[in-house]
């Protein structure tokens, strides 16, 4: 059965980003993953984490400066000091919250440019690195251009690609349902050629980003595949509820986690 964990940047928002690690234990999650914890100390966290008895799933390199637009730094190459300086400080939230894996997010950028390709690889490489040093797990996600238009990283053969020719040891896929629907569709049998070098999976439905039992593909027929695919890592909830958090959850009663 697919274990969920629930994304505080998107669920249970009716509440202050501190309070939903309590909120989303008590509806079962046994994991969370959120976009950014960098606006709350690390030992806050960590606390919330030990006291509710949940994993940390995942969460993001900084990607610059958000509100103003930033999607990211990786392929960006007047702004690599400033990447360098998000890695060691997303280390130090890796070290305090015991996550394993870390997704980086590449940037607004021309992805058919040599200069912003070339920087990409770097950054991939500095990241790979670093992590590895900590026994950490890099993550990279190709993202739709309807929800997010100039992204480097659109396509999931490109991230295929990029996966097998740098060949580095600790550098693997999120594969995001929601995303892949948009971008390629056939859902199901991408999900089996791709298994080797997936390390998490994020849902939610298509097209409008609700809950994953309100849209265009049959979600629980999915997790059913990814059982039989023997996939063993966490499946984020990065979907936006439809009337609020709990009253969404329907969906998650088989899944959810007995105490």
């Amino acid at each position: 059965m697919p274990r969920f964990a629930a994304n505080l940047s998107m669920m249970f928002t009716e509440l202050p980003f501190l309070d939903r690690f309590a909120a989303a234990a008590d509806q079962g999650f046994t994991a969370v993953e959120y976009l950014f914890p960098y606006e709350f100390a690390p030992d806050a966290i960590a606390r919330r984490l030990s006291d509710h008895k949940l994993t940390q799933a995942l969460f993001n390199l900084p990607p610059g400066d958000f509100a103003k637009g930033d999607r990211g730094l990786a392929s960006l190459p007047e702004r690599a000091s400033e990447f360098t300086d998000g890695l060691a400080q997303a280390l130090l939230y890796a070290e305090a919250t015991g996550v394993k894996q870390l997704h980086m997010m590449a940037g607004l950028s021309d992805k058919h440019s040599a200069r912003h390709a070339g920087r990409y690889r770097d950054a991939l490489k500095e990241a790979a690195a670093a992590l590895g040093s900590a026994g950490l797990d890099l993550l990279i996600e190709p993202i739709n251009g309807r929800d997010m238009p100039g992204y480097f990283l659109n396509d999931f053969h490109d991230a295929e690609k990029l996966i097998a020719e740098m060949k580095l040891p600790n550098l693997k896929l999120q594969y995001d349902i929601y995303h892949r629907q948009i971008i390629h569709g056939d859902v199901v049998k991408s999900l089996a050629a791709l298994m080797p070098i997936i390390a998490h999976v994020q849902v939610a439905s298509v097209p409008l980003r609700h809950e994953p039992d309100s849209g265009e593909l049959n979600d629980s027929f999915v997790f059913e595949t990814l059982d039989r695919l023997g996939y063993h890592g966490w499946v984020g909830c990065e979907y936006r509820p439809r009337a609020g958090t709990e009253h969404g959850l329907g969906w998650f009663g088989p899944y959810r986690h007995k105490a």
